[in-house]
């Protein structure tokens, strides 16, 4: 693609600097940063984000930030729009999206803050405990619709997704759906007529946890013990990988992705502080306490 500046996450350190003047804000009279950020857009982006604005703001009690998750596509559309200082997302801009942003005066950098690997999850009882990429594709795609198909009980599959507003959406059909294993790559491949499109992944991480027949796909952050992370397998002789921090971190897990901050040009002010202190040891340590992967 090589259409945005993309920041180094590395390359950042945590500069807080006191006088400096913050977004829709001045700096407060002690000399402590004070105004206001707007950061919309992944879902699956928002328990971290939340989680560093929680803590910006207890360090820093003039800062207002303000954390909504929509989309990444949503997301990405206000920062076109310019109505969010910061956009979250859980997948990487498009050239399209960049040339839109560029008609619209828009010049988009890109700031990596976590990596996610993407669980694919069934309920606790569901006796199935791995599946392949080519049997997630089939599944996802239509192809398969009874659990027996795969190992599991003569029970209908009840494929849950995300909307197409998603990021994880988004990723999970071009890392899955379409790529199909030893099958070969398909980008025309889409979600079956079956599948239901949820508007967050809490509302399907529910749904997996009342239903044996479930099946859904969330980020690590999200997992929990309601529900069961299958082992994913390259192919069908190869070694099923269980999603954890570890197995993101050396690439043994195959759906892994980046999670990203999108801004309007290089960031400045009260914007940069808030990315450097995400980017700091501080801010990495957090996200591995709500259970994502740091950067570094």
């Amino acid at each position: 693609m090589n259409k945005i500046k993309v920041i180094l996450p590395l390359l950042l350190s945590l500069s807080l600097v006191f006088s400096v003047t913050a977004c829709d804000g001045n700096p407060q009279e002690d000399g402590a940063l004070s105004g206001a950020l707007d950061i919309t857009g992944s879902n699956t982006v928002t328990p971290v984000t939340t989680v560093f604005a929680e803590e910006f703001m207890s360090m820093y009690p003039g800062v207002n930030i303000s954390v909504s998750g929509p989309g990444s596509g949503a997301g990405i559309a206000a920062l076109i729009n310019r109505t969010t200082d910061i956009c979250q997302s859980s997948r990487s801009i498009r050239d399209s999206e960049i040339d839109q942003a560029a008609g619209a005066g828009v010049d988009v950098v890109e700031t990596r803050v976590a990596t996610d690997a993407i669980a694919v999850i069934v309920h606790p009882s569901n006796p199935v405990s791995e599946l392949t990429i080519q049997q997630l594709s089939d599944i996802y795609s239509g192809k398969i619709t009874n659990w027996s198909e795969v190992g599991g009980d003569d029970k209908t599959i009840v494929v849950l997704s995300r909307d197409t507003n998603s990021g994880t959406h988004v990723y999970f059909k071009e890392a899955v759906v379409q790529m199909r294993g030893l099958a070969g790559e398909d980008r025309d491949l889409e979600y079956g007529e079956r599948a239901q499109f949820l508007p967050s992944t809490s509302a399907g991480v529910s749904e997996v946890a009342g239903n044996p027949n479930g099946i859904f796909y969330i980020g690590l952050g999200y997992l929990d013990d309601t529900v069961k992370a299958l082992g994913v397998k390259t192919t069908a002789q190869g070694e099923a990988v269980i999603p954890s921090m570890e197995t993101a971190l050396d690439n043994t897990y195959q759906i892994a992705r980046g999670l990203f901050y999108y801004t309007d040009g290089q960031p400045g002010g009260l914007i940069k502080e808030f990315i450097d202190f995400a980017l700091s040891d501080q801010g990495q340590k957090l996200v591995e306490d709500v259970g994502f992967v740091p950067v570094k």
